[in-house]
């Protein structure tokens, strides 16, 4: 968890206090810092490339805010893309089409030929997209994605790689999808798999490597075919409590370039991480406007509720949270911090120790920068919040708030509806 700057009292993101960001863009807003986008992005390169050639494809899906995106393109990453939507916010963000690599699932027609027509490269996923990708192209460069029948994450909803989940060419058909790309024309250059989301240990990793790195062999000995890069996927956690530890990327690294190079021929590695980059770079402010006691706890209410993060009602994560403008002081009453959505179960956090509050303190929870802005909502037709971005001492709104001629804007009453 990320250690932030204080002064007297007041949380300090990017050489400005909380309080002053809240005053200029208003809450909910999402604070990330862009000195802590590049500082993530050269350690986990860095751990990597010192040890064999890498490729860090940034799984975007996490944030697709356009200054992110440029960010990590100076910063030399690639992309790690799930939709069409994805790719072309990259592009606008100034990512070549070779810089991008797609990894779809239940792939349409229609984006197969559009992601053609982009000359992106395609992860398959299946045997029937391969067989719908040749009758838009051939010839051109693919990889595969394996179920490597190894899964691992922080909820049974983000594991991906266990043998019974919806993603990836099954491990006992992986020779066949080669053997039929190729006599389809098209060129094999990778090998991919992806456990899942948020594994803080390294044990997942090593195993599905292994089983990479076994499945290249034989493309090699049964097939010659020699791939250009084995792709580990993503899925490398953070702390999101404080108690927890970091990964240990230099033993990840080394435990998994070690494997490529003694076990294959494959050029380079490929990680896509996506939570790693950009989680713990974001804050999430919000404001307490209404406190209530209850006979069984209180409940702090605040600007933003699972509209604006879900992470905590969908998946039961953890989020830490402070009061920017009491930061630092002891926590003396439990919270839970609520939203203004018409659900029970719109949670931030709960039972949490916090200093006393009051109606105006500022609310900031941590760790928001992964699935935070982009599985957010518009439901209780309320509009996407801001986003901004700082930088010693400056800050620059990267999306503006939403208004509510935003949210009618595609809507259309029938003419037969107005007599």
């Amino acid at each position: 968890m990320r250690e932030f700057e204080r002064i007297d009292d007041h949380m300090v993101i990017g050489g400005l206090r909380a309080v002053d960001l809240a005053e200029e863009y208003g809450t909910p807003v999402y604070v990330t810092d862009e000195s802590a986008v590049r500082d993530n992005y050269r350690a986990i390169y860095g751990a990597f490339s010192r040890r064999m050639p890498t490729r860090i494809n940034y799984a975007c899906k996490a944030n697709t805010n356009l200054a992110i995106l440029r960010i990590l393109e100076q910063e030399g990453s690639c992309i790690d893309a799930v939709s069409i939507g994805e790719v072309e916010a990259c592009m606008r963000a100034g990512f070549s089409s070779d810089r991008i690599l797609y990894t779809g699932v239940n792939v349409s027609n229609h984006e197969l030929a559009a992601l053609v027509n982009r000359n992106i490269t395609i992860n398959i996923d299946s045997l029937s997209e391969l067989e719908r990708l040749a009758e838009i192209t051939s010839g051109a460069a693919v990889s595969f994605r394996m179920n490597p029948e190894v899964g691992a994450g922080y909820h049974e909803k983000v594991v991906t790689g266990a043998r019974s989940t919806k993603f990836g060419v099954p491990k006992d058909r992986i020779l066949d999808a080669y053997s039929r790309a190729v006599e389809l024309g098209f060129r094999p250059v990778g090998l991919h798999a992806h456990i899942g989301a948020g594994v803080q240990v390294i044990e997942p990793f090593t195993r599905v490597t292994d089983v990479l790195v076994s499945v290249a062999q034989e493309l090699e000995s049964k097939l010659g075919i020699r791939l250009d890069f084995i792709d580990i996927g993503g899925g490398i956690g953070i702390p999101y409590r404080p108690e927890e530890g970091p990964m240990d990327l230099e033993l990840l690294a080394e435990e998994v370039t070690s494997r490529v190079i003694n076990g294959t021929s494959a050029r380079q590695v490929a990680v896509e991480p996506g939570r790693y980059i950009i989680a713990d770079t974001t804050v999430l402010l919000t404001t307490v406007v209404d406190l209530k006691e209850t006979p069984d706890k209180w409940f702090a209410g605040v600007d933003a509720g699972f509209n604006t993060l879900v992470r905590p009602a969908f998946y039961g994560s953890y989020h830490h949270v402070a009061v920017a403008n009491k930061f630092g002081l002891p926590g003396d009453v439990a919270y839970d911090v609520v939203g203004p959505i018409c659900e029970s179960g719109d949670h931030l956090a709960k039972e949490r120790s916090l200093p006393r509050l009051e109606e105006g303190d500022l609310l900031a929870v941590y760790d928001a920068g992964a699935y935070g802005f982009s599985m957010s909502s518009q439901y209780n037709m309320r509009p996407k919040c801001r986003e901004v971005l700082v930088r010693n001492g400056s800050s620059n709104l990267i999306r503006e708030r939403e208004s509510i001629d935003d949210l009618l804007r595609h809507d259309r009453i029938p003419s037969r509806l107005m007599l």
